[in-house]
């Protein structure tokens, strides 16, 4: 079944900069179940002696969870590479390989590009990564997909070794939503509650105008919810489920502040070893490893 389209990527359009207020936001998607944080409880699916201090991480989280802000966060700090599949899927597109020819056939038309097709694109990269820590960032989102990502991933004896579940009640993301604002180039987010930019409507590092997403409203981001939960809940019982599957943990908050010291915490808990980046200037919201050619 095809899973992958590249709409999401599209560029929305300019808005101006918004004007301080409050939306009240109601009916939102049911919550899913969530399974309990624990440090102590997280299983250990690869062997610790060959792969298991190597981070290869997939992080969900519904559509607003923060999955993009606390990413950059840990390879700002760490050395890690974040590993878009919406970028490499543009790469291959781009590049004219057998791989994006096939892709920009299937997106030219419309349609979505299927899930052994877009196991191919995330692979290109993956296998080169054997002695690298990454986070994937867009792949898995159904189960069938993982499944292939973990079929493929232990022959070559690179398996995942931790996936992260962020918890954030729907209530909470549906009232964020309506306040966020993005710089499209970099991927930087800004909230107009919290996170400000220096002057409202443009970006701190470019001064470029900020862009607000077209899926972000109250009516369109319900249905991104009930998407989520009816594509992404059968991954998490897989992995939940699976003894033979990566670390799995669920991190519960509020906001990033409050999910960032567990995220740390089950991070360094699973790669003890890894090391912290050398200190420099960039901004607190650039993220300057994310996997782009």
């Amino acid at each position: 079944m095809s899973s992958f389209s590249l709409a999401k990527f599209a560029t929305p359009a300019i808005r101006a900069a918004p004007v301080p207020g409050t939306r009240t936001i109601a009916n939102s998607a049911s919550s899913g179940k969530a399974l309990p944080f624990s440090l102590h409880g997280l299983r250990a699916g690869v062997d610790e002696c060959n792969n298991g201090h190597m981070l290869r991480m997939v992080m969900f989280g519904k559509p607003g969870a923060g999955k993009g802000t606390l990413s950059s966060r840990l390879v700002k700090k760490y050395d890690i590479l974040t590993i878009s599949t919406g970028d490499l899927l543009r790469q291959h597109i781009a590049e004219g390989t057998q791989v994006g020819r096939q892709a920009g056939e299937i997106v030219a038309q419309g349609g979505l590009v299927p899930d052994d097709l877009m196991l191919k694109v995330v692979t290109s990269k993956l296998d080169a990564l054997h002695d690298r820590h990454w986070i994937l960032d867009g792949f898995p989102r159904t189960l069938g997909q993982g499944k292939l990502l973990d079929t493929h991933l232990e022959s070559q004896n690179i398996p995942l070794t931790l996936i992260v579940n962020l918890d954030i009640p729907d209530k909470v993301i549906l009232g964020r939503i309506s306040d966020r604002w993005v710089h499209l180039p970099s991927g930087r987010v800004y909230n107009m509650s919290y996170n400000r930019p220096k002057v409202d409507g443009l970006d701190d590092e470019t001064g470029e105008p900020l862009i607000k997403r077209p899926d972000d409203h109250p009516e369109i981001f319900s249905r991104r919810l009930k998407q989520f939960y009816a594509s992404t809940s059968p991954l998490f019982s897989y992995y939940a489920s699976n003894p033979k599957a990566a670390r799995l943990v669920t991190l519960q908050g509020e906001s990033s502040d409050e999910i960032w010291p567990k995220l740390e915490a089950a991070v360094l808990s699973s790669s003890p070893g890894l090391r912290e980046r050398l200190p420099h200037k960039r901004s607190s919201r650039t993220s300057p490893a994310v996997w782009r050619n």
